[in-house]
């Protein structure tokens, strides 16, 4: 099991105008799974992602990665922890306009201090494994949307983390460019070594996820899939 989330409460403001965003949330992942988090707008699922990254401190519950509470570590190693332990692709890609695409693939390559040159020689390589050799030279702008996702996912695994979290991978890609690219998740960067975390409103990417949690309230409503 790499990821245990147990009893999470996450609330905004004091009573009696205390707002809950999670409510006992509870659930486990395993290496080699792709595990959805679906639900409406409000329903808790960006908190709950921001909680398990080690951005957002719950106010009750634990989430343990790998055998470590979280949010027991103290500042430094709670940031070791976002830098080494995860890896997040956002929806809108974050990518940087002014630098080239194997250098916003190296960027976290950088923050853990490797030297540019080795940074941007693994940088390339794993562009070839999101299928975007030859395309490292060129600015973001000059990718379509599927390409630049392609470089975020690459960025999100040039470090090697084992639990990866996608923030609605398909929010700004058509549909058959979306399926596309959980299919290429699921068949090239999901393996026994990683577990990676999907957030989506997408229903046509259903069908790549290994299980499926839904989220209404903040609270789990249902849960789906492969061993239930």
């Amino acid at each position: 099991m790499i990821l245990t989330v147990q009893k999470v409460n996450k609330w905004f403001g004091e009573e009696p105008a205390r707002t809950y965003a999670l409510r006992e949330v509870s659930f486990g992942l395993d290496f080699g799974e792709m595990l959805y988090i679906v639900g409406p707008s409000g329903s808790g699922k960006t908190t709950l992602l921001s909680v398990i990254s080690g951005i957002l401190r719950p106010n009750s519950g634990s989430v343990t990665v790998e055998g470590k509470d979280i949010w027991t570590l103290d500042t430094d190693a709670l940031a070791d922890f976002r830098l080494h332990g995860v890896g997040f692709v956002f929806q809108d890609y974050h990518l940087f306009p002014r630098l080239t695409t194997v250098e916003n693939v190296a960027v976290p390559l950088i923050l853990r201090r490797v030297p540019w040159e080795e940074g941007l020689q693994k940088s390339r390589k794993i562009l070839e494994i999101v299928g975007l050799s030859g395309k490292g030279e060129l600015p973001p702008q000059k990718l379509s949307g599927g390409e630049q996702q392609r470089v975020a996912i690459a960025r999100a695994i040039v470090a090697e983390p084992d639990l990866l979290i996608f923030d609605e991978p398909t929010a700004s890609l058509d549909g058959d460019t979306g399926k596309k690219i959980l299919a290429f998740v699921k068949n090239n960067i999901l393996n026994e070594r990683r577990a990676i975390v999907v957030v989506t409103h997408d229903d046509r990417i259903y069908e790549y996820a290994s299980r499926i949690i839904h989220m209404e309230d903040g609270r789990i409503t249902d849960h789906t899939g492969a061993g239930q």
